[in-house]
């Protein structure tokens, strides 16, 4: 079982490496040219004071771009891995405050955000999506080594560490 396990985990990783970071890249890329969206969708949240809202509804697209970029190329995968997964557990947390409080928002992932009419949240959907990005992320963690990948030099493929 070991073996076939071994034949097939870098092509698994390249998989989650290319979920992962396409999710990421995509959502800061659709988020990008509205930076007013994305700060109104950071502030929908009702965490965070309004300047720093503000400033990480500017910062947060290109963070996503760099972490979804660098996880596709295969660059600096397990560090990239750890920081897309944390990412998608304080979205969680963020998902879940907002269901817990009774507050009517989209989740802005993906552009947009804001408030919504009553029913038309999501928010069961968008938490089992990030926690399954999140398994994704601590699969590439624990197994960084990866088919078609820029550190393929950086981890040995199949050394006896990625395997047991």
């Amino acid at each position: 079982m070991k073996e076939k396990f071994t034949i097939w985990q870098p092509w698994l990783g390249l998989l989650a490496r290319l979920i992962l970071g396409g999710v990421l890249f995509i959502a800061g890329y659709l988020k990008i040219g509205t930076p007013d969206k994305s700060q109104m969708a950071v502030r929908a949240y009702e965490i965070l004071p309004n300047s720093i809202a503000n400033t990480l509804g500017l910062v947060l697209p290109f963070i996503e771009i760099l972490i979804g970029a660098l996880l596709i190329l295969g660059s600096l995968t397990r560090a990239m891995a750890a920081l897309g997964g944390f990412t998608m557990l304080i979205f969680i947390i963020a998902i879940s405050q907002a269901w817990a409080r009774g507050l009517n928002i989209d989740c802005g992932c993906f552009g947009g955000g804001g408030a919504v009419e009553p029913g038309q949240t999501k928010y069961l959907q968008e938490i089992l999506r990030d926690a399954g990005l999140v398994f994704l992320a601590a699969y590439l963690f624990r197994y960084p080594s990866t088919k078609f990948s820029l550190d393929k030099n950086q981890v040995t493929h199949n050394s006896q560490e990625d395997v047991e």
